[in-house]
C-alpha cells in the first residue's frame, strides 16, 4: 500500500528494521519479529509494540523507504502486510521510477519527483476507494491490518477501529478493536501471546456499559454463552453507541430481513461507514422526537432563541431543518417544542441584523421570531428556497384548502378531503352518539369546561400543527381530553396529520386497490371484525364493520410485511370511534410504523422488548415487589396485553381512551408509567399472593374497578359496572391513576427508555432465536441419532452458513424472499452453493475432486419439496446417514444419489461421452429444478409477499404425507441402469482416493464389478435361451453374446456411445456363426463387453477362466503396466478407470463391437449389496466410526475461512 511520504530521520531506529533490498534511491525493509528469525526476544518485543502502539512505522511488517545519496533523510513511501505485496511495489518502482531518476541532477528534484509520483498514486487509488473517513491515511493502514489479521472475505467493510484493552480473566490485553459491518474483531500481541477474537453481530445477546471495582467503565459483550469485556477507551460513549448501531443494523437486516428501501445510507452493507451510521441514528432520533414522516431527514441545525408569546421571554434551543419541516426544541428545561410545516410558511423576514433575528410568517396570521441565530442569512435563504419548492402537486391541493380556510385552524390542521364516496367522513362516535348541546347534566358541564380549557390553550399556544407543546399541554392531557377534540389531538400529537397532508389521496387509492383482494391477511381480518368492541353499538352495524374492514385491509395492502396481526382490530376500532376513517388509517400507520415499532408482526418483538424494559423499571422503582417475586416473567406474561392494546383490552373503553390520549402525547413512556402505577397501587395485595393465579385475579379485579367518572358517554356504551351495591369494590378513577403515574414516575425520560429498548432488543431476539433452535432441535432429534449438544452445534453451523450468504449481498435472495410466516424448520434454509460449502466442511470422507458433484446430487436428493432450498431437517437426515448409518443405509444413500431426481439426464450423458469426460470436481451448469421457478434458487411461496393467498390445504396434505410416510424398503428401490452404474463406480473410486487402503479398495470394487457383470451375463443368457426355446420359428437363433463382426450388412440403428476402444482389453466370446444375417433387429452384444466399453475396464471373458478362477487373479498372471505397481491415480483425473483396467484385464488385440442402445443391462440394489458384503475391506471402510465432535470443531474453525477463500 502506497503511503503519503513521511520523513524518517533514523533508518534503523532502535534496530527494529532489517534491510532486505536496497539501491541508490530505495530501501526495502522487514520488521523484526516477522518472517525469518522472528522467534528471539527482539521479535517478541517488536511484535508487542506493533500491537499496542499506533504509528505509521509500525503498521505493516514490510516497508519501502526513499533516500538520496547526498542526504541522511529518508521518506517512508510504502508498506505491505506480506512479502508478495511489498515485492509488487518494489518491482513497480524498479520499472517506472529508477530510469527516470537518473536524469535529475539535484537530490531535491529527485525527492520532489518521487513524492509527487507517490501522491499521484494515492490520489488515483482514492478515486475508486470506498473509504470515506476523517483520516483516510490512518484508516487505510488500519484496513491493511484488519485484512491481514482476520482473513475475512475482501467484501467485509471495516467501519472504524479503536485502541482498547480486552480482559481475559483478570489480565488485560492491550490491542485494537475493529468494528466492521458484520463482525466485532479484536487483536492483541503481547510478548508472543496472540489474542484474536471474531464475533458476529447477530450472535450477540447482551451489549451494555458496566462498571466495577477494577474497571470504572467498560463495555460488556455476551455472545455464544461467553462474556467479553473491553475497557480503556478514549471515547467510550461514542464507541458504545456505534456498537449498538452496528448490532441493531445486523439484526434488522439479517434476522428481521429488513431491506431499508427508504434509507440509502443502509441499503448496501458494502457501503456502510461510521459517518453514515451516525447520520442514520441522528435522523431516527429527530423523526421520533418530532413525530415526523419516515421520509424526513435532519439536514441542518442552528442554535437560537425563540420568543414565547405566552410567557413573554426568549427560550434557548435548536432549530432543526428537514426537507419539509422547520422544528424547534428548547434546551433550557422549559420542555417546549414546535413543528412548522414548510407548506404553512408564507414569508421570512430579517428585521434586525444586529440581533441576527428572523421572523417567520405563517398562515392564520401567526408569526414566530427567532433571535441570535448563528448563520441566520443561510437559514433565511434555506427557508425561502424550500417555500418556493412547496408548490408541488403533492402539496398544492392541501395549500389551496388551507388558504381558503383562513383562520379556521382546525380545518387547517386536518386538511381532510373526501376523495372516495365509499370512505366514511365522520367519526363513529359522532354518528352513533352525537352530543346534545342542551344537555346540562354534571358530566356534560364538566365536558364543556374541558373544552373551554382547551380553547383557551389554543388561543395562547396556537392550534394545529404549529402549536407550542409545553408542560401546560401535558397537564391538560393528564386531566383528560374532551370527546369532541380527541380525534384532532390524536392526529396532531402522533404526527399522523403530517402523513395525511403529504399523501392526500393515498388512502382512497389503497381502498380501491385492495377492494376484493384475497389473502391470508384478509381472511384473518374477516374472522376478527366482529370481535372488535362487540358490545359497542358502532360495531354492531354494517357502518362500523365496513369502515373497520376498509382500514385494516388498506393497511395490510400498504404494508405487506406486517399485513394484519391480532390486536390491530381492537386498536383500529377505538381510532374509528374518535377519528374520521382516513384519519384512523393514518393513526394506525403512526402507531404500527413509528410509535410501536416491531409490535405487530409474527414474533411481536417490539412488545417483548418493552416488556423487558418494564421489568428493568420494576427492579429500579419497585424494589419490594422485586424482592418478593424473584422471577418477573410472570409479570411479562400478564402485561403483554397492556402493551399490545394500550390497556384497551383490560380497561373499560371510557377509561382506556384516556390512556390512549397520554400515549399519543408521550409515547410508550406513558404506558410504562401507568404499568408501574398499577403495580404500585396493588403492591400490598401482590406481596401477599402465594401463587401467580392469585396475582392475576387481583389485577383483573383492579382493572374492573377502574372507572371514568367524568365520561359523558351514555350507559349503553360504557363498559364499567354502574351499580354501587358492591361496597367492597373500591372504585379507582382513571384520571387519578394517570395523575399518580405522572407524579411518581414522570421523571423517566424518553431517551432512557429508547436506550433501554436498544439494550434489551438484542437479548429478546437471541432469546427468541434460542427458542427457535430448541424447537427445531427437539423435532429433528427424534429422526436422527445425533446427541443433543451435537444437534445444537449443527444448528449453529447451519444458521451461520445461511447468514454467510447474506452478509455481503445487498439484494440477497434469502433476504428478499424470506417469509416469516413459515414454520420454525424453514426459517433458515440453504441454497445449492451454501449447502455445498457446508457439506464440504462436514463430510466424513476426505475431500476430493468428486466433492462438488456429490454435493450437487445430494442437494437434489434431500430437497423433498423441490423448491431449490434445503432446511435443517433435510440436512440432518442426510448427515445422519453419512455419520451414523449402517453399511446398508450408506450404500442405499449412495445408490439413490445415482437415480433421478438426484441424477439428471445431462449428468448421465456426460458420463457416457467418449470424447470429453467431465472431471468429478468440475462444476456443471446449474441443474433444472423439477418445478418451474426463478433462477436464483428460491421458491416464492407467497408471490405477493403477504397478498397472495396461502394454500393451507397443501400444507395439511404435506404434513399428513410426512406422518403416514413408511420406511422405505430396499425392495422399493428401482434398478440402476448402465450409465448410472458407471457413475456409481466413479463415485466409489472418488471416496476411496487418499485412504490408506486405497489400492485394496480399488481391487475390491474391481472384483465386485466383475462379479456383477458375470451375474448379469448369466441371467441374460438364461433369458435368451428361454425365449429361444419358446419360439422355434425365430429367424435368428444366434446368442446375443456373439460378436457380429463379419457381417457387412449389419448396422447399428444409432451411433454407439462407447468410450475409447483403444484402451479396451476384451477377449471376445467364441462365436458359432460369424456370417449369419437376419432382417430382425441386430442382437445385443455381450453385457460384459458393454460394461467394459463404458467403464474402459472390461473383465476377462468368463468362459476363458478356469473354474473357480478369480478375474483379478487372472489379470495378475497376465502382463501388466508398470502403473499397476505404483499408487493408482485419482479416477477423476481422466474421468475413466484406467487404473482398474490395468489391474483387472489382460491386453487383447480384439475390441468389442458397440451394442444397440435399446438393449441395456441393469442391477438391483440387492445384487450390489450382496456383492459388496463379500468384500470385508469395503464393509470396514463404510462402517468406520466418525469422530463427530472433531468434524464439528473443524467446521466451526474453517467455516469463515472457506467463505473467504471462495470469495477471493
Amino acid at each position: 500500500m502506497w503511503l503519503k511520504p513521511e520523513e524518517v530521520l533514523l533508518k534503523n531506529a532502535l534496530k527494529l528494521w532489517a534491510t532486505v533490498k536496497s539501491n541508490d534511491y530505495f530501501i526495502l525493509q522487514r520488521r523484526r519479529g516477522y518472517g525469518e528469525g522472528s522467534g528471539g526476544l527482539a521479535g517478541l518485543l517488536v511484535g508487542t509494540l506493533d500491537a499496542v502502539l499506533d504509528s505509521t512505522a509500525k503498521v505493516a511488517p514490510f516497508r519501502i523507504l526513499h533516500q538520496t545519496p547526498d542526504s541522511q533523510v529518508y521518506w517512508n513511501i510504502a508498506c505491505g502486510a506480506s512479502e508478495e505485496e511489498i515485492a509488487q511495489h518494489w518491482e513497480w518502482l524498479q520499472q517506472n521510477i529508477m530510469r527516470t531518476l537518473s536524469v535529475f541532477d539535484s537530490s531535491d528534484d529527485i525527492t520532489s519527483f518521487v513524492q509527487g509520483k507517490i501522491r499521484g498514486l494515492i490520489a488515483e487509488e482514492g478515486k475508486v476507494s470506498l473509504v470515506q473517513e476523517d483520516d483516510p491515511e490512518k484508516f487505510r493502514e488500519a484496513l491493511l491490518r484488519f485484512e491481514s489479521w482476520f482473513s475475512l472475505p475482501d467484501k467485509e467493510k471495516l467501519v472504524t477501529y479503536y485502541s482498547c484493552s480486552y480482559w481475559r480473566g483478570r489480565v488485560p490485553c492491550q490491542g485494537w478493536l475493529y468494528l466492521s459491518t458484520n463482525f466485532l474483531c479484536f487483536y492483541s500481541y503481547l510478548l508472543g501471546n496472540e489474542v484474536k477474537l471474531v464475533i458476529s453481530w447477530v450472535e450477540i445477546s447482551r451489549l451494555e456499559k458496566t462498571s466495577s471495582v477494577l474497571l470504572t467503565e467498560s463495555i460488556r459483550v455476551c455472545a455464544g454463552g461467553e462474556e467479553h469485556c473491553f475497557s480503556m477507551f478514549l471515547h467510550l460513549q461514542q464507541t458504545f453507541l456505534l456498537m449498538e448501531q452496528l448490532a441493531d443494523y445486523a439484526v434488522r437486516r439479517l434476522i428481521d430481513k429488513e431491506m431499508f428501501p427508504s434509507d440509502h445510507i443502509l441499503t448496501d452493507p458494502l457501503q456502510i461507514t461510521k459517518r453514515g451510521l451516525e447520520t442514520h441514528a441522528r435522523n431516527e432520533a429527530f423523526r421520533a422526537f418530532f413525530r415526523l414522516p419516515r421520509e424526513e431527514n435532519l439536514l441542518e441545525v442552528y442554535e437560537s432563541f425563540l420568543w414565547l408569546p405566552f410567557s413573554y421571554f426568549n427560550t434557548l434551543g435548536k432549530i432543526c431543518v428537514s426537507e419539509n419541516y422547520l422544528c424547534f426544541a428548547s434546551q433550557d428545561g422549559s420542555q417546549c417544542h414546535l413543528i412548522i410545516p414548510v407548506r404553512e410558511i408564507l414569508s421570512v423576514e430579517k428585521p434586525d441584523r444586529l440581533s441576527r433575528a428572523l421572523t417567520v410568517c405563517m398562515r392564520g396570521k401567526r408569526a414566530l421570531r427567532f433571535s441570535e441565530v448563528r448563520d441566520f442569512e443561510r437559514l433565511a435563504a434555506t427557508i425561502r428556497k424550500k417555500c418556493g419548492n412547496t408548490a408541488s402537486p403533492q402539496h398544492s391541493a392541501s395549500c389551496q384548502a388551507l388558504l381558503e380556510c383562513g383562520e379556521d385552524e382546525e380545518g387547517l390542521m386536518v386538511g381532510q378531503r373526501s376523495s372516495s364516496k365509499t370512505v366514511s367522513t365522520e367519526a363513529l362516535m359522532n354518528v352513533f352518539h352525537p352530543q346534545d348541546a342542551e344537555n346540562l347534566d354534571p358530566k356534560m358541564l364538566k365536558e364543556k369546561m374541558k373544552e373551554q380549557s382547551w380553547q383557551i390553550h389554543f388561543a395562547e399556544y396556537g392550534r394545529g400543527t404549529s402549536m407550542f407543546c409545553t408542560r401546560r399541554t401535558r397537564d391538560l392531557i393528564v386531566r383528560g381530553v374532551p370527546e369532541s377534540l380527541r380525534g384532532e389531538l390524536w392526529m396532531l400529537f402522533s404526527g399522523a396529520v403530517n402523513d395525511m397532508a403529504t399523501h392526500p389521496a393515498h388512502y382512497s387509492e389503497l381502498v380501491e386497490a385492495s377492494l376484493g383482494a384475497s389473502s391470508l391477511a384478509t381472511d384473518e381480518i374477516e374472522r376478527d371484525l366482529h370481535r372488535s368492541l362487540p358490545d359497542h353499538p358502532a360495531f354492531q352495524s354494517d357502518t362500523g364493520i365496513s369502515a373497520l374492514r376498509r382500514v385494516l385491509t388498506a393497511y395490510a395492502y400498504r404494508n405487506p410485511k406486517i399485513g394484519y396481526c391480532q390486536a390491530m382490530n381492537i386498536l383500529a376500532s377505538v381510532l374509528l370511534l374518535y377519528a374520521k376513517e382516513e384519519e384512523a388509517f393514518w393513526l394506525l400507520v403512526a402507531v404500527c410504523e413509528r410509535m410501536l415499532p416491531d409490535y405487530f408482526n409474527r414474533r411481536i418483538i417490539g412488545a417483548l422488548v418493552d416488556q423487558a424494559v418494564f421489568e428493568d423499571l420494576i427492579r429500579e422503582h419497585l424494589t419490594q415487589l422485586t424482592e418478593h417475586m424473584t422471577d418477573l416473567t410472570f409479570l411479562s406474561s400478564v402485561s403483554l396485553s397492556w402493551f399490545l392494546t394500550l390497556f384497551i383490552s383490560v380497561l373499560p373503553i371510557e377509561s382506556a381512551v384516556n390512556v390512549v390520549d397520554c400515549f399519543f402525547f408521550d409515547g410508550i413512556k406513558a404506558i410504562l408509567q401507568l404499568g408501574l402505577a398499577t403495580l404500585d397501587y396493588n403492591m400490598d395485595a401482590l406481596l401477599c399472593c402465594s401463587d401467580d393465579t392469585e396475582a392475576v385475579t387481583i389485577l383483573n379485579r383492579f382493572f374492573d374497578s377502574v372507572t371514568n367518572k367524568d365520561s359523558p358517554l351514555p350507559a349503553t356504551v360504557q363498559q364499567a359496572p354502574v351499580g354501587t351495591n358492591d361496597r367492597a369494590a373500591q372504585r379507582v378513577d382513571i384520571s387519578d391513576l394517570i395523575k399518580e403515574a405522572y407524579e411518581k414516575y414522570g421523571d423517566i425520560k424518553s431517551e432512557e427508555v429508547e436506550s433501554m429498548r436498544r439494550r434489551n432488543k438484542l437479548y429478546v431476539i437471541q432469546t427468541l432465536e434460542d427458542t427457535t433452535r430448541q424447537n427445531v432441535v427437539r423435532v429433528v432429534a427424534q429422526e436422527v441419532r445425533f446427541s443433543g449438544p451435537h444437534m445444537d452445534e449443527l444448528y449453529v453451523l447451519f444458521k451461520r452458513q445461511h447468514f454467510l450468504s447474506c452478509y455481503w449481498t445487498a439484494g440477497s435472495a434469502a433476504l428478499q424472499h424470506h417469509d416469516p410466516s413459515l414454520p420454525y424448520l424453514e426459517q433458515y434454509q440453504l441454497g445449492l452453493a451454501q449447502f455445498s460449502s457446508l457439506l464440504l466442511l462436514l463430510q466424513p470422507w476426505s475431500p476430493g475432486a468428486y466433492t462438488h458433484t456429490l454435493a450437487r446430487w445430494t442437494f437434489r436428493l434431500i430437497d423433498d419439496n423441490h423448491d431449490g432450498l434445503v432446511n435443517f431437517r433435510e440436512f440432518c437426515r442426510a448427515l445422519d446417514i453419512l455419520y451414523s448409518g449402517s453399511f446398508t443405509e450408506k450404500l442405499k444413500f449412495l445408490f439413490k444419489l445415482h437415480l433421478p431426481p438426484a441424477l439428471t439426464d445431462s449428468a448421465v450423458s456426460k458420463a457416457c461421452q467418449p470424447s470429453q469426460s467431465l472431471p468429478l470436481g468440475e462444476e456443471p451448469p446449474a441443474f433444472t429444478r423439477l418445478t418451474d421457478g426463478p433462477d436464483d434458487g428460491v421458491i416464492r411461496r407467497s408471490p405477493e409477499k403477504g397478498r397472495g393467498k396461502v394454500d393451507l390445504q397443501a400444507y395439511l396434505k404435506q404434513w399428513q404425507d410426512e406422518i403416514q410416510k413408511k420406511e422405505e424398503s430396499i425392495k422399493d428401490l428401482p434398478r440402476i441402469e448402465q450409465a448410472q452404474f458407471i457413475l456409481l463406480s466413479k463415485t466409489l473410486y472418488g471416496l476411496f482416493h487418499g485412504d490408506p487402503e486405497e489400492e485394496a479398495l480399488f481391487r475390491a470394487v474391481a472384483r465386485v464389478t466383475s462379479l456383477l457383470l458375470r451375474m448379469e451375463e448369466v441371467g441374460r443368457r438364461l433369458q435368451e435361451d428361454s425365449q429361444a426355446s419358446t419360439s422355434p420359428q425365430s429367424p435368428s437363433k444366434t446368442s446375443p453374446s456373439l460378436p457380429q463382426t463379419s457381417s457387412p450388412t449389419k448396422t447399428s440403428p444409432s451411433p454407439p456411445q462407447t468410450c475409447s476402444p483403444s484402451k479396451t482389453s476384451v477377449s471376445p466370446p467364441k462365436a458359432s456363426s460369424p456370417t449369419k444375417t437376419s432382417a430382425s433387429p441386430p442382437p445385443t452384444s455381450n453385457p460384459a463387453e458393454a460394461i467394459a466399453e463404458q467403464l474402459e475396464a472390461v473383465s476377462v471373458d468368463p468362459e476363458a477362466l478356469s473354474p473357480g478362477q478369480d478375474p483379478v487373479s487372472a489379470s495378475e498372471e497376465a502382463p501388466s503396466s508398470p502403473k499397476a505397481s505404483s499408487d493408482p491415480p485419482s479416477p477423476s483425473s481422466s474421468g475413466t478407470l484406467e487404473t482398474e483396467t490395468e489391474l483387472a484385464n489382460t491386453p487383447s488385440e480384439h475390441t468389442a463391437p458397440p451394442s444397440p442402445q435399446g438393449m441395456e443391462w441393469s442391477f438391483s440394489f440387492e445384487q450390489i449389496l450382496a456383492s459388496l458384503l463379500n468384500e470385508p475391506v469395503l464393509v470396514k471402510f463404510f462402517e468406520k466410526p466418525v469422530d463427530i465432535q472433531k468434524q464439528l470443531d473443524r467446521a466451526k474453525r474453517d467455516q469463515l475461512k472457506l467463505k473467504a477463500q471462495i470469495t477471493k
